[in-house]
């Protein structure tokens, strides 16, 4: 007779608790099976395995909605579900458990014959690094995590492996161990981000094969071959990455919300766009047409999400998944009370760093560990700032966003020329770094209010500077070099999509001559888009979304304001960079 231990485990540790222990004793025991499960919840730890009941198993079931701490069932074959899961296909549970035993004994097997004959050691250790994720981000994600670092380690290899679950991601990953990593192990059974690897060997494979063969696995990984590619977009791609790298503290947390926020910001302006492109400027007013049903998607709805979006991401980015609730929450708080993308930023903060505090100070035994990222910090994080924006931060945040509209709104030729040189020169001055994106960042956030100038005039300024350097490159050829040349026509590609990155790998040879002819070039594109008082209504997508009806007001003057910077930085580049053959 087979013997299995289990153990079970809710957030609240009742009722799923309880139907998952008793469901695997039934049916396990009709199926002529001798179980023990011991059940994790609120009151505490019932029915615990002892160390015997540990070694005369066959086989560990772990059914638990939190984190179990495998550690004492090492060397046993492990099989982790949810509590759903075993309450509802507890037989196929019981066979996929037992299944395991056949590939554990394999690879101990494997493990055993190889250890007969001792291999020689490693000539040169390498540095493995990993990330492990599983659907509940309990079991699997630590259990594959100390498969892989025990078959490193064997090896003779130095090993760290990032786990992302249910509270978050622990053992991050730094820049510097990415950069120095000899292969990169993805074991998950959900979508893992991979573009801080861009350049490095990825593996990728399950957590159960993980589990089951972690040796194969480091070998697998240490024998992938990274993608390289010499071309301007993966030049671009890999400065984008070294910036999104060099990003710490609050700017790093702001750029995540704004990156979440951008596609909700995206579909809502393109779709007020072809409200009024069916339904013209007073579509939202007649019921039940389809100018209507777009104007409820995209302004009613959509630009409704962005600011709660933009706060639940920044507190995400500082505080993991525990972060997003009151993230979220505090960010639709802003919106009802009339404080905006300002009061989205700080209500962001705040509960990003409240809930990082709280789950530093709050300890709780084991058992109850799961409780904390479902229901202490939602909670306690939720309450604070919700009170908080209410009656603290709200009415003075709503009076300087105000005021800020009101100016806005109010600009004259002179104030309106003043403006658009500055936001055009800097989105000009670092291409993608901070200044470029505080300048970004305020325009896409003024749209909440219905400001849309300053949108259509930094994403004009963002344009020039790559479309200049193309052109450049193209008509003034002993000026740059050939690989200049040959990355010419991607960096046109690239200004006319508003990526204004696409000029960094020229600037970066030359940056004291480039950057100011640059900058003058899209400070005058800037100061004409908003003097011609041209509106956007989408934050991005280049010249492909001015073919929208609408999405862009005075479409011809806007096209004259591009052109003209280009020409001026242009004509700025001529003078400014000297013949290679004579430098």
């Amino acid at each position: 007779m087979k013997n299995i231990v289990a153990v079970t485990a809710c957030p609240t540790g009742i009722a799923h608790t309880i139907m998952a222990a008793e469901a695997l004793k039934k049916v396990g025991e009709s199926m002529g099976y001798h179980v023990i499960v011991e059940t994790q919840g609120a009151e505490g730890i019932k029915n615990e395995l002892s160390p015997e009941d540990i070694a005369q198993a066959h086989a560990v079931i772990i059914a638990a909605d939190i984190h179990i701490d495998p550690s004492r069932f090492a060397g046993k074959p492990m099989h982790a579900v949810s509590t759903s899961e075993a309450i509802r296909k507890t037989r196929f549970v019981i066979e996929a458990a037992l299944a395991d035993i056949e590939d554990t004994n394999e690879a101990m097997t494997s493990s055993s014959n190889s250890s007969k004959v001792p291999a020689p050691p490693p000539s040169d250790s390498k540095f493995i690094i990993g990330i492990t994720s599983c659907p509940t981000g309990i079991a699997h994600t630590f259990m594959a995590a100390e498969a892989l670092r025990k078959a490193a380690d064997s090896m003779g290899h130095e090993v760290k492996i990032e786990t992302q679950g249910s509270v978050g991601a622990k053992n991050v990953l730094t820049p510097e161990e990415i950069a120095r990593a000899d292969a990169v192990v993805i074991a998950a059974d959900t979508f893992v981000d991979t573009s801080r690897f861009a350049g490095k060997a990825v593996y990728e494979t399950s957590t159960k094969a993980a589990l089951h063969d972690g040796k194969k696995v480091i070998e697998d990984a240490l024998a992938a071959k990274p993608q390289v590619s010499a071309d301007l977009g993966a030049q671009v791609a890999q400065a984008k990455k070294e910036r999104s790298e060099s990003r710490t503290g609050p700017y790093r947390h702001l750029m995540t919300g704004v990156s979440y926020m951008l596609p909700v910001v995206v579909a809502g302006g393109l779709l007020i766009a072809l409200a009024f492109a069916f339904g013209g400027i007073y579509a939202g007013d007649q019921e039940g047409t389809l100018g209507w049903a777009l104007m409820q998607i995209g302004g009613a709805t959509a630009f409704s999400l962005f600011v709660p979006v933009l706060s639940g991401f920044i507190a995400y980015s500082i505080a993991q998944r525990p972060g997003i609730a009151p993230g979220l929450i505090g960010g639709m708080l802003a919106s009802t009370v009339g404080a905006g993308f300002l009061g989205g930023i700080v209500s962001g903060f705040l509960a990003g760093y409240l809930t990082k505090f709280l789950n530093d100070v709050i300890k709780l035994p084991r058992d109850l560990q799961g409780l904390k990222p479902v229901l202490i910090l939602p909670f306690l994080s939720t309450l604070v700032v919700g009170l908080l924006m209410i009656f603290i931060i709200g009415p003075p945040v709503k009076v300087a966003l105000t005021a800020l509209t009101e100016w806005l709104q109010s600009m004259q030729h002179t104030s309106a020329v003043v403006l658009g040189l500055i936001l055009g020169a800097m989105m000009a001055f670092d291409m993608g770094g901070p200044v470029n994106k505080a300048a970004y960042t305020f325009s896409v956030g003024l749209l909440a209010s219905k400001i849309y100038g300053p949108m259509a005039a930094t994403m004009a300024a963002g344009m020039t500077p790559p479309l200049a350097l193309g052109l450049a490159a193209t008509f003034f050829k002993s000026r740059f070099t050939a690989d200049e040349h040959e990355a010419s026509k991607a960096a046109l590609v690239l200004g006319l999509s508003f990526i204004t990155e696409g000029a960094i790998p020229f600037a970066a040879r030359d940056p004291f001559r480039v950057i100011p002819c640059l900058m003058a070039g899209s400070a005058v594109t800037g100061a004409l888009s908003m003097v011609s008082g041209v509106s956007l209504m989408v934050p991005h997508g280049g010249i492909f979304v001015l073919l929208i009806p609408n999405a862009v007001s005075h479409l011809s003057a806007y096209t004259i304001a591009i052109i003209a910077g280009t020409l001026v930085s242009l004509v700025a580049l001529f003078f400014a960079k000297k013949p290679l053959t004579q430098s």
